[in-house]
């Protein structure tokens, strides 16, 4: 497709009525077509076809095309007309010398003596050959030259003579009376050109297509090219460098060609429809041709004839840019200069006439230049409308530009704390270059109370556990007592915060209290009031006895504070104190709500963080899967290096679930991570110890694993808050103990932890499957019975299955074969149900349960092992037949009670008999009892 004209239908009559011209010519009856049609219609190439028809028809051809860069050339069109090789060499030489000698003659008589001779010249050569004169373009000829046009026009009426001209539609005052006189000559003949129409652009792209792929791509390449014949031609050629296979594929999508050809209308064009698309680009639309002459400093009738030759070449549609690659390939193509001035020309101008603040914002970012300090309230208030409208990178924008714009003080600090909240929204990674600022602005007591308690937490959670800290310490120094309250409460909340999180900095922080969190001292500044609050109920979540208290608090904190960028970290510690506290079903209400509330938002922070609690709660109940999935999605929202410290309340998780799925290789891999050192400081550092160690002895590294435990615990005394809640680590070193053979250790470890309290249900249940295991046989079943009736009222299902397990390999070893496989069975399901495999494979290694069905029954007989293989080839609805036939039961009974035909169990029994090579009904095993019956419905 090299060419396309316009509208193919009008194109084809505007090219079959030239054609009956020129018939009319030749007979010796002259003609005038003027063409008409917006930039890039397809004139040129209607002339084009037509001046090869012509050529071959014998006519003698003159062409020239106007040029706006040398309308100031007198006879520039003329000379172009005579300057051809198809002109005869005397008639050029008499016309050139003509011109020469008096081209610059001053009166009108003189031009016109001078246009006499030269057309005469041009007249006696159509004696005996057709001559046909196309001017391309001629709105950008001379004035000379269309006096002379004009002046051949009237005496070509009884000449072989055809002069066709294509014109834009928008004319220039002095053209009007030249276009004017044209249309008055009795043969003018008017041809307008007009854009391609969805049918036309079929069509058009049918030439170089399939016409079933034609016809798909027809209407999205109409609304992207507007049926401009250039514009779709460069859009084709996009979409075939998508690839070979794009015809089948892929949709129409403007690229580097598309954005040529737009710059390439724009310059063909009257110099100030450049202009003005640059201006509309920068406003983002035409809607104002006001607003827009004052930005270019053109007229308003200028503005609108621009506009509309925009609109006529399908560049805009709506007063706006068809497509977003236009608007873009016009701004850059802009000078840097200019393209900055016009921003800023723009902004000043929206501020004056009353523009949104985001209209506004959006010119100031765009400048690459210092803002004037009338931006920095604008730019402020941009940045919250641009929260509301899920724009947190153009809300960093504003406020990054406001702060550049800011004079030194405590608003350009406070600029840059919102700053960085809104940073860490997207990303803590993103607000890391921030941080150092405002740790310099704290130490010199330049935060604002309100900012104090979020500041504090971002740098905690970056790992600047120090930084944060001292400037705590230096806030408080700087503060005068009784000089500001807020500041004074603002302090205390942050070093309830930092205490919380890392107990270590308790004695580097001011000891300055605000008592409950709704006390009279409480901070004033809701993030300074959540922050305290949040840090309170954590404090409560573990303190032994205080359970109760912790959920109640925990729930305020949810109830009360709104999610936000300086309450999210509160309420995810809120959360945290309800998983501790054990109420996980409150936990899991509160976080799948304020997940509901992120669904919709661009806060991927956010959405991590909970995400991660989430996994965690899921790792609780035993759902391994979705605690691996959820903390899986958390790790996608953040980048590694992101999550700081925080990292301690993901990885921990992921590593059990993975753990616990015998995902091995995946949970080593997750241990390579590279955490900050500052995580040992933390309450997090000591659930990534148990992780690992748990890790350590599902994969046989049992030292590792000891040593791992026990240094949670060396930290934990260390912080004088040995707390079961935080980290069992005598029951994980315990479990450790037995593994290595030493069942003495691990017994003293699990008694000591009973004698120091062990009021959660989940950690009791666990210590009394570890002093069973240490016990003699026959004392080993009530405390596993007391173990599993503790674990059956909670909410972990893995500690169930151990426990289970556990108490059916007891009642085995005690010969009480059925009852053993009950409990195993049943372990067996839950676990099978939480995802974890590798007990599943402990508790059935060959995963059926007819296999443990037939070691009981083969004991019991005497039989030894090798009935187990014949029974091991039954399938589980074979077994239930098998059991029911070798009580007695009929075939008729055994379809009842079954629920299926008698057909079906008479097919079943025939199978039945080949597995166990058993001829009849009373050879089957004798001794499956009422209780193994049981066991397999």
């Amino acid at each position: 497709m090299n060419s396309l004209p316009a509208n193919l239908f009008e194109w084809e009559n505007h090219l079959s009525a030239l054609r009956e011209m020129l018939r009319g010519a030749t007979q010796g009856r002259g003609r005038l077509a003027l063409v008409s049609g917006a930039v890039a219609s397809g004139k040129t190439t209607l002339l084009n076809t037509f001046a090869e028809q012509a050529i071959e028809n014998g006519t003698l051809l003159l062409e020239a095309t106007g040029s706006r860069a040398e309308k100031d050339l007198p006879f520039g069109i003329v000379r172009k007309i005579f300057d051809n090789g198809a002109m005869p060499a005397d008639v050029r030489s008499e016309v050139i010398a003509l011109l020469d000698g008096n081209a610059l003659e001053s009166t009108a008589a003189g031009r016109m003596r001078v246009m006499s001779q030269i057309s005469s010249a041009l007249l006696r050569m159509v004696d005996d050959r057709t001559l046909v004169v196309l001017v391309d373009d001629v709105h950008s000829g001379d004035d000379q030259s269309l006096q002379f046009l004009l002046h051949l026009a009237r005496r070509v009426r009884q000449a072989k003579v055809l002069i066709v001209l294509t014109e834009s539609p928008r004319l220039r005052q002095e053209q009007f009376t030249f276009h004017a006189e044209l249309l008055r000559q009795p043969k003018c003949v008017r041809m307008r050109l007009h854009m391609l129409t969805e049918s036309g652009v079929a069509e058009a792209l049918s030439g170089s297509l399939s016409a079933t792929v034609a016809a798909r791509l027809a209407p999205e390449c109409h609304r992207i090219s507007g049926g401009n014949p250039l514009l779709l031609r460069a859009l084709l050629e996009d979409w075939r460098t998508v690839g070979e296979h794009g015809e089948a594929q892929q949709r129409p999508t403007p690229g580097e060609a598309f954005a040529h050809a737009v710059l390439g209308c724009l310059h063909r064009g009257e110099p100030e429809v450049l202009q003005i698309a640059r201006g509309v680009a920068v406003l983002g639309d035409a809607r104002s041709p006001r607003l827009l002459g004052q930005l270019l400093d053109l007229s308003v009738t200028t503005v609108q004839q621009g506009v509309q030759d925009l609109h006529q070449c399908a560049i805009l549609e709506h007063n706006g840019f068809r497509d977003d690659v236009a608007r873009t390939a016009v701004l850059d193509a802009t000078p840097t200069a200019d393209r900055a001035a016009l921003h800023a020309r723009a902004a000043r101008l929206l501020h004056t006439d009353g523009a949104s603040v985001l209209d506004v914002a959006r010119q100031l970012v765009a400048v690459r230049q210092d803002a004037e300090r009338w931006t920095v309230p604008v730019l402020r208030e941009a940045a919250e409308f641009a929260l509301v409208e899920e724009e947190p990178e153009f809300a960093l924008h504003c406020l990054e530009h406001a702060h550049h714009a800011c004079a030194p003080g405590p608003e350009r600090t406070a600029l840059k704390a919102r700053l960085v909240s809104i940073a860490w929204r997207i990303g803590p990674a993103a607000a890391e270059s921030h941080l150092p600022e405002l740790t310099e602005a704290a130490e010199q007591g330049r935060l604002a109370p309100r900012d104090v308690a979020p500041i504090t937490s971002y740098l905690a959670w970056s790992g600047r556990l120090d930084a944060a800290a001292d400037a705590v310490a230096a806030l408080a120094r700087s503060a005068a007592p009784g000089d500001d309250p807020a500041m004074t409460a603002a302090i205390a909340a942050s070093a309830q915060w930092l205490t919380m999180l890392s107990p270590p900095l308790r004695d580097r922080l001011p000891t300055v209290g605000i008592g409950s969190p709704t006390a009279t001292g409480a901070p004033r500044d809701l993030a300074g009031l959540a922050h305290a609050h949040a840090a309170a109920t954590m404090s409560a979540a573990l303190t032994e006895g205080q359970a109760d208290r912790a959920v109640i608090e925990a729930e305020r904190v949810l109830q009360r504070y709104h999610l936000s960028d300086s309450t999210l970290q509160p309420l995810v510690v809120a959360l945290l104190a309800l998983v501790l506290a054990g109420r996980l079903d409150l936990a899991l209400s509160w976080c799948e709500r304020l997940l509901g509330e992120c669904s919709s938002r661009r806060v991927p922070t956010w959405q991590a963080l909970l995400s991660a609690v989430r996994a965690e709660i899921a790792l609780r109940q035993g759902d391994l899967q979705v605690a691996a999935h959820q903390a899986r999605t958390a790790m996608s929202q953040i980048s590694v290096q992101g999550w700081g410290v925080g990292i301690g309340l993901l990885l921990p998780t992921l590593i059990q679930a993975e753990t616990g799925m015998g995902h091995y290789d995946e949970a080593i891999a997750l241990l390579e991570q590279p955490l900050p050192d500052e995580l040992f400081q933390t309450l997090p550092g000591l659930f990534y110890l148990r992780a690992r160690g748990r890790c350590h002895l599902a994969t046989g590294r049992y030292h590792a694993a000891l040593g791992d435990f026990t240094a949670a615990g060396e930290l934990m005394e260390g912080w004088r808050m040995d707390m079961p809640l935080l980290s069992p680590w005598r029951l994980d070193a315990a479990d450790a103990w037995l593994a290595l053979g030493d069942p003495g250790r691990a017994r003293a470890l699990a008694e000591a932890q009973l004698r120091r309290g062990a009021e959660d249900p989940r950690l009791r249940g666990a210590l009394l499957v570890v002093l069973a295991r240490t016990d003699e046989l026959k004392r080993r079943v009530p405390r596993l019975k007391e173990a599993v009736e503790i674990l059956e009222g909670g909410d972990d299902r893995i500690q169930l299955v151990i426990a289970l397990g556990e108490l059916g390999r007891a009642y085995r070893s005690l010969g009480d074969f059925n009852r053993g496989r009950v409990f195993v069975r049943k372990a067996w399901h839950v676990a099978k149900t939480c995802g974890a495999d590798p007990l599943c494979r402990e508790l059935m290694p060959r995963h059926t349960e007819s296999g443990e069905f037939a070691v009981a029954a083969a004991q019991q007989q005497g039989q030894g092992a090798e009935p187990q293989r014949d029974v091991e080839a039954l399938t589980e609805a074979e077994v239930r037949i098998a059991v029911l036939a070798a009580h007695g039961n009929t075939n008729r009974e055994i379809a009842s009670k079954l629920f299926v035909t008698v057909s079906t169990v008479e097919q079943h029994l025939t199978r039945i008999y080949r597995k166990l090579n058993v001829k009849r009904r009373r050879d089957l095993p004798a001794k499956l009892s009422d209780s193994s019956l049981t066991g397999t419905m």
